[in-house]
């Protein structure tokens, strides 16, 4: 699977986009939250990599900051 952080999937149990978190390709698991956010934020949860069926070309740059 040609999977990065960023990118926007879809899930077999839905047809909204999520926004890949991390990935964990060990454990064939990643964290997901629904794209785009909500004004409050949308919670990060954990799937398996099964769950993934369809990830678009264009990834979402996420900046990760040292504060």
């Amino acid at each position: 699977m040609n999977l990065h952080q960023g990118d926007c999937v879809q899930l077999q149990s839905s047809q909204d986009l999520f926004q890949v978190i991390g990935i964990d390709f060990a454990h064939k698991r990643c964290w997901v939250r629904r794209w785009p956010l909500l004004p409050k934020g949308s919670p990060v949860f954990e799937i398996p990599l099964k769950q993934i069926t369809n990830t678009t070309s264009e990834s979402t740059p996420i900046s990760i900051s040292n504060h």
